[in-house]
């Protein structure tokens, strides 16, 4: 499949990395509670990028649009996590940066999408 070589789908799979990476580091009392349901939101965006790349038209539309709502939740999680300290701000800021670059990605090809439906 092609969406395995996009670089929005490499940059997922970088942020999963990456809070894996971190997971060991978390105290286990959130460890198993605000760490894993990151965790499990990064795989739902995966499975949302899988299905956009099955869609056309408006469904890859709709797909994309749960994609970036989860992301932005996973982005108030992430800020939470440092907010309460369970994370540094160097952790923090690495996190951010990957979340901030599939958020411009996802925007890209969602204004890409919409512009080409209305001239369609």
């Amino acid at each position: 499949m092609k969406i395995f070589q996009a670089p929005i789908y490499q940059k997922i799979v970088e942020l999963y990395k990456a809070l894996h990476l971190y997971r060991n580091l978390i105290p286990k009392q959130d460890r198993y509670v605000i760490w894993q349901k990151c965790e499990n939101i990064i795989i739902e965006i995966l499975e949302h990028l899988l299905l956009t790349a099955q869609y056309a038209g408006e469904l890859k539309i709709i797909e994309l649009n749960n994609l970036s709502r989860k992301l932005n939740t996973l982005r108030v999680l992430i800020r939470l996590t440092k907010e309460i300290k369970i994370i540094d701000n160097k952790k923090y800021i690495r996190l951010q940066e990957i979340i901030d670059e599939i958020g411009r990605m996802t925007g890209g090809w969602l204004k890409s999408l919409k512009q080409n439906t209305l001239e369609d």
